[in-house]
């Protein structure tokens, strides 16, 4: 029996996570750690642990190995962001096996204005960016890109300090807002990029993918709650057969790690005209609706498992893995709806 930990399970990411291993029909031992109680509540794990500050905790890779230990686990998977570059930095002291790309990927991929200049070196298509530093480097922005452009921190998941800057007011107001509250997190400004947002997610092994599929995202859960729109992860979904993105997408991840092993999720938008943009490499966990593909058919967190422990996979297509035009729709407290393009059951009057 595979014997398995996972970090920070309690958000709806690593929740869809243990989901995709139990419909896999497999026999786990699961256990979970979060430092949430109310969270620790979701996932259908066998063991809970409550860790009351995670890895900000000197003692945490401690606190791991004596649940490694206690319940014989033999993988760890970090889910949130924090818990991949926390985990990735320690991996030597762990007494189980990770299956992570390197700490140098890793380290890139979250840093949005480190992974921007490594792709544009590597020739590939994306927003310019700088760095600010200052509120007199807005104007550096608007000198470089115009109105409008996109404000975000370097680093974080789900939009984290992102919005659209259409005047100077914006922007400056937005920095002081953030410094207001007490975050010291660095910002850059980008030219905006305003077509299709695609998302991609992908399996790989010593520099070969095993699986991936690309999807549009059409809705935000609660865009109105967010001044970008963006609220982290979509409440409409739709698979895209689309080669371009593909491309794209591998030559980002092979330019932060020529031998990629482990989970890359890519996003991308469609610049003005129309090519696929990468803004991001979310590295070493899966988005938040990784379930969608698995109840499409293609169990991605299973086979990240199987490749872990060194078993073969189930024979499934490197790219397009799920095809086109199948829809994941969600919303709060509503349960997912997976559907095909023409399969909808309203009627329009």
């Amino acid at each position: 029996m595979k014997k398995i930990l996972v970090t920070g399970c309690g958000g709806p990411a690593g929740v869809n996570f243990i989901r995709s291993l139990r419909y896999s029909g497999e026999n786990m031992f699961i256990a979970g750690i979060d430092t949430n109680k109310y969270h620790l509540e979701f996932p259908d794990v066998d063991k809970r642990y409550l860790s009351t500050v995670g890895n900000k905790d000197p003692s945490y890779i401690e606190k791991l190995n004596e649940i490694i230990s206690r319940d014989g686990i033999e993988l760890v998977h970090p889910q949130p962001d924090t818990e991949v570059r926390f985990i990735s930095e320690n991996r030597e002291k762990l007494d189980a096996k990770t299956f992570l790309p390197s700490k140098d990927a890793i380290r890139i991929c979250q840093n949005k204005f480190e992974s921007s200049r490594v792709w544009e070196k590597a020739g590939i298509p994306v927003a310019k960016a700088i760095m600010i530093n200052s509120e007199d480097d807005l104007q550096e922005a608007v000198d470089r890109f115009g109105y409008p452009f996109w404000l975000r921190a370097t680093s974080g998941a789900g939009g984290r300090g992102s919005t659209i800057v259409k005047n100077m007011e914006t922007g400056i107001a937005w920095l002081r807002y953030w410094r207001a509250r007490g975050k010291d997190w660095q910002f850059i400004a980008e030219d905006y990029l305003p077509g299709q947002n695609i998302a991609f997610q992908s399996v790989w092994k010593d520099g070969e993918i095993i699986t991936s599929q690309a999807r549009e995202r059409i809705e935000y859960i609660y865009p109105y709650l967010a001044p970008s729109g963006i609220t982290g992860t979509p409440s409409v979904a739709k698979t895209i057969v689309d080669e371009e993105a593909n491309d794209i997408a591998a030559k980002c991840i092979k330019a932060v790690d020529r031998k990629a092993t482990g989970v890359f999720c890519v996003d991308m938008k469609r610049d003005e005209d129309g090519k696929p943009c990468p803004t991001e490499i979310n590295i070493g966990r899966f988005f938040t609706t990784s379930f969608f593909f698995t109840k499409a058919g293609v169990n991605m967190p299973y086979i990240y498992v199987k490749l872990a422990y060194g078993e073969e996979t189930p024979d499934v297509e490197k790219y397009n893995a799920v095809g086109n035009d199948v829809y994941w729709i969600r919303h709060m407290d509503s349960g997912p709806v997976l559907l095909k393009e023409g399969e909808w059951r309203s009627i329009k009057i």
